[in-house]
């Protein structure tokens, strides 16, 4: 599935990264700690969040995520952006929760 097939299916909102639409999700990885989504996400996944500073973006760099994705309405700051369109990775948003958005895209993958 690509992001842009996970964006279009659950109606998620495109911030930032639009160049980064077309990467194949491998996975989806759900953490607000920055150390651990950089100790323990794969390359590919899916970044599940609700930080929404320019520090998610030099760790969805460093590990090549897919997207990452800001749950319960929370909205990026300027500085998110301006990173993830430097570096093609898009930022979405939802108004679901984090276990609401984690289960949508577990049972997609897992079909």
């Amino acid at each position: 599935m690509k992001v842009s097939d996970l964006m279009d299916k659950y109606g998620l909102t495109l911030y930032s990264g639009e160049s980064g639409l077309g990467k194949e999700i491998s996975g989806g990885y759900v953490s607000d700690l920055l150390s651990d989504v950089m100790g323990n996400a794969s390359e590919n996944e899916v970044w599940i969040t609700l930080q929404t500073h320019q520090n998610v973006m030099a760790i969805a760099s460093l590990k090549d995520l897919a997207a990452v994705i800001l749950v319960k309405g929370f909205e990026p700051d300027p500085e998110m952006l301006e990173h993830s369109n430097e570096e093609g990775i898009p930022v979405l948003g939802t108004s679901w929760g984090t276990f609401e958005m984690a289960g949508k895209i577990y049972a997609e993958l897992n079909r």
